[in-house]
């Protein structure tokens, strides 16, 4: 028993002091990153999330599914998923979690976390004060745990702010910017008229409904917004692009509020005036009788916290703009990137009155996001991650989004790990042969540079010979798959090299006699894959039923990339598909998603700064067949020889190595002059960048990407085998080794028997 007597003096809460090297401050997706890659790094690192659960808008308490440049497959970002950590988290829910429950999520995610022994984690801690050293550097954090009790004074070499609001930034008195630019401050044509359609973007707060099985009443409470006023005041609620009563959980993005009011000192009034709406719309839909089949719904679930779009931006070392998004300009400091659409909201969210709750702009391809960003002038030990690093209101509107965010976090986690083993400061970085080195510990992770020509340093590959059992030479997709409508048209994506096309043949089933075009595009840039450019169009007469069409193309390829062969709409003509899947090859369509408004051609207004041209766009698998087709002369693009090289996923080809289909017992053979000491391997494998892997709601037809190899041994030169590994999902899988050898076999077994084995790379080291 404890008894304390009464003194007439005030108690103090219980301090503890935390000392680590890295301080990461939020818990969301960029923080979660930047933890999990310095403890990867081996320092000391201390994560305080202010909730009880990590993801930030990605957990359970929001429910926002994680995105980013892939877009929900609806733009021309083929194989754009981001990678590193934030693959790694969202290729573990997908195998955990195909269905996307958000519980189960936040398992995964804290799972990751609670794995790093380096890391210590503090949820419900709450970040109330910055103490400094001097006007350039911050010394401790302070902060308190309700549940606990306790006060915190975490002290640190090097913080991280990835609080969304940017606190520690704000209290450390960085720079920051609230609010648009002026259009002519960066001749930004997109920057928004600030009076009319206002500065910010709001809050929005998600629910979820569900058929009970049987009748279910709803009585509303006294503050929601009755239902005249909801007819009155939420014009959407009548247009069926947006609003249908069975539609869950994030359909309802749009009923978003706050961009007019301070989304940081305001936040309680603005979750008070979602919940009047929600409520009211609830309402609305149960008792106005203007709904069919409602009456055996009920409200499941209604968000307690808004998810938060905008607040400050902090003034880095470089500002993102509209211009390095649409031009996909070139930063020698690249460390990130992006490729969600310039998206922006009006301010008053569901209660303008404008047709769109939102306006997106997609560029061509994916972006780069240099290091720059992510740090500050002023402050000198501090990192920035998240939707807070340095980007103007119009690039702020890409990369604003979680995947993208993810990415910087992971990055800012490497460059402090740098900071602390190397001895540099945040500024140092920026110099030439320093970011190298980031860059380079960012690739060997699995992370994505796009248009960065960084490659290994010390991956004893380079002067190994490699032997492979077989080399793909893709002379046929096979014709065992179902026929597709050409009600939309449809293309195969082909790589090919610079020369003459390969002749194509393809079946086509037609109802009646007609003639069928067929277009050879490619895109203006290689390394994207907006087809653009119509390079030959062809146009052939098809008879009633099945015709076997050749095509012969005079038109020169100009250099490596991917070739579309177009087959233009034709609603009286269906094509064969293929069974068979290859990594780097897809077929696309000019298909609309208006949930990222792709309405099959992107035609902005004059004098916005954003591109025109049309989407081919995948199919979701169990959909999303390759086109049947002989191929001649057959494209050998998949050699031995790709596995030593960066990136690891297909850009201007496939960049991996593909062994025949036909190859029963797939190998590589890794031989060196002389023995060498040999600590670990790494191996790179397909898990499907194309599939954006949103974390909840969507849900998976694939809970394992066909793509992915099943399982590998390692065997010495007698056939010995002393590494063996099953069940293989996961995008990198890292072996541990103690040897001096030159001989190393890998043998690798397909997941699906219509899919050959691929990788992308080998690191040996």
């Amino acid at each position: 028993m404890i008894e304390s007597l009464f003194t007439g003096k005030e108690r103090g809460h219980k301090k503890v002091q935390v000392t680590v090297d890295f301080v990461v401050a939020g818990g969301g997706m960029a923080g979660v990153c930047a933890a999990i890659s310095a403890a990867r790094s081996g320092i000391k690192v201390a994560l305080i999330q202010d909730r009880p659960v990590l993801g930030g808008n990605a957990s359970s308490e929001v429910r926002l599914w994680i995105l980013g440049a892939t877009s929900h497959m609806g733009n021309n970002n083929r194989w754009a998923r981001e990678g590193g950590i934030i693959d790694e988290i969202l290729v573990e829910n997908t195998y955990r979690n195909k269905e996307g429950n958000p519980v189960l999520f936040d398992a995964v995610v804290l799972d990751k976390v609670l794995t790093e022994k380096n890391i210590s984690l503090f949820l419900n801690t709450v970040i109330f004060d910055v103490d400094k050293s001097d006007e350039n550097r911050i010394s401790s954090i302070t902060a308190f745990n309700p549940q606990n009790e306790t006060e915190y004074i975490f002290k640190g070499k090097y913080f991280c702010d990835s609080t969304g609001d940017g606190l520690i930034g704000y209290l450390a008195g960085a720079t920051y910017r609230i609010g648009a630019e002026d259009r002519n401050e960066f001749n930004e044509k997109f920057a928004p008229d600030r009076n009319k359609y206002g500065e910010k973007l709001g809050h929005s707060i998600f629910f979820y409904t569900k058929d009970a099985g049987k009748p279910v009443n709803f009585v509303p409470p006294k503050f929601a917004m009755s239902k005249e006023e909801i007819v009155k005041r939420v014009n959407r609620i009548d247009n069926p692009d947006y609003f249908n009563p069975r539609q869950v959980g994030c359909k309802f993005w749009w009923i978003e509020f706050g961009g007019r009011l301070d989304t940081i000192y305001e936040a309680e009034e603005i979750k008070y005036t979602l919940w009047k709406v929600i409520y009211g719309i609830w309402d609305y839909i149960k008792n106005s009788g203007k709904f069919e089949d409602v009456e055996n719904l009920t409200l499941e679930w209604v968000g307690n916290i808004p998810g938060k779009r905008e607040s400050r931006r902090f003034l880095g070392h470089y500002m993102l703009k509209q211009q390095d998004i649409i031009e996909q300009r070139i930063h020698p400091d690249v460390v990130a990137f992006g490729g969600w659409s310039l998206d922006l909201h009006p301010a008053d969210g569901v209660f303008d009155k404008t047709k769109k709750a939102c306006h997106q702009w997609h560029s061509m391809g994916v972006y780069q996001i240099p290091y720059r960003c992510y740090i500050t002038p002023d402050i000198d030990n501090i990192f920035l991650s998240g939707r807070i690093i340095s980007a103007s209101h119009v690039a702020f509107a890409s990369c604003r989004v979680m995947g993208t965010s993810a990415t910087g976090g992971e990055a800012v986690g490497r460059a402090a790990a740098l900071c602390i083993h190397k001895g540099y400061t945040p500024a140092q970085l920026m110099d030439s042969d320093k970011i190298k080195l980031l860059q380079r510990n960012l690739m060997e992770q699995g992370a994505y540079l796009p248009l960065s020509h960084i490659q290994y340093e010390n991956n004893l590959l380079s002067d190994a010979e490699i032997e492979v059992s077989s080399e793909l030479n893709l002379s046929e997709i096979p014709f065992d798959g179902p026929w597709k409508s050409l009600n939309q048209s449809a293309a195969q994506m082909l790589p090919v090299s610079a020369g003459r096309m390969p002749k194509i043949g393809v079946r086509i089933c037609s109802q009646m006699k007609v003639k069928q075009t067929v277009e050879l595009r490619i895109s203006s840039k290689p390394f994207n894959h907006t087809p653009d450019v119509i390079l030959e169009t062809i146009t052939i007469d098809l008879k009633e039923g099945e015709n076997m069409v050749s095509l012969s193309f005079a038109a020169i390829i100009p250099e490596t990339c991917y070739a579309f062969v177009c087959f233009m709409k034709n609603i009286h003509a269906s094509i064969q598909t293929s069974q068979m899947l290859v990594t780097g090859l897809v077929s696309v369509f000019n298909k609309i998603l208006p949930e990222v408004s792709n309405w099959g051609k992107q035609t902005p207004p004059e004098d916005i700064g954003v591109e025109a041209f049309e989407f081919w766009c995948p199919e979701r698998r169990p959909d999303g067949q390759n086109i049947a087709m002989h191929i001649n002369p057959g494209i050998n693009c998949f050699s031995k020889e790709n596995l030593r090289t960066f990136p690891y996923r297909p850009v201007e080809k496939p960049n991996a190595w593909v062994a025949d289909i036909d190859d029963d017992n797939p190998t590589i053979t890794l031989t060196w002059k002389e023995p060498k000491e040999i600590k670990g391997i790494t191996l790179f494998t397909d898990t499907d960048y194309d599939h954006p892997m949103e974390s909840v709601q969507w849900g998976h037809y694939d809970n394992r990407m066909p793509f992915c190899i099943r399982s590998y041994k390692i065997m010495d030169s007698r056939g010995n085998t002393f590494i063996c590994e099953s069940d293989i999902y996961q995008t990198m899988r890292k072996v541990n080794l103690d040897l001096c050898t030159s001989f190393l076999k890998i043998s690798l077994e397909p997941s699906l028997s219509n899919v050959p084995v691929a990788l992308f790379g080998i690191s040996v080291g």
